[in-house]
């Protein structure tokens, strides 16, 4: 089974081999000197891969998941709002559904399934 870092390498290819310029979320956790947790990166449930595609300017929000991953209960809270504003979003277990995300638009996470919107 792949690893999400590694679907999410191949998500990244894939979008930016067409027409897309995609960026991943970083976020983490670290120590001043004097031991204060300092946390960092973009707020809960912000997807893993963001961007546009290039002919439009048109921007998306993919969360990468393997084949057994769940989203949380944030994540899918951000999706259905990027959704209901116009945006490009959705859940991808593979290169194949990022570049349907992209170019149809309109995913959503149900369970274990990602399927189309309608």
């Amino acid at each position: 089974m792949k690893s999400e870092k590694q679907i999410q390498n191949e998500i990244r290819v894939a979008l930016s081999s067409n027409g897309c310029v995609c960026f991943r979320g970083n976020v983490g956790l670290f120590y001043t000197k004097t031991g204060i947790p300092v946390s960092t990166g973009l707020p809960k449930g912000f997807s893993d891969l963001f961007g546009y595609r290039i002919a439009d300017g048109k921007m998306f929000f993919v969360e990468v998941k393997n084949e057994t991953g769940r989203i949380r209960p944030e994540q899918k809270i951000f999706i259905e709002a990027m959704i209901k504003n116009g945006v490009l979003a959705g859940v991808a277990r593979s290169a194949e559904d990022a570049l349907k995300i992209v170019e149809v638009g309109g995913y959503e996470h149900t369970g274990k399934e990602t399927q189309l919107k309608n």
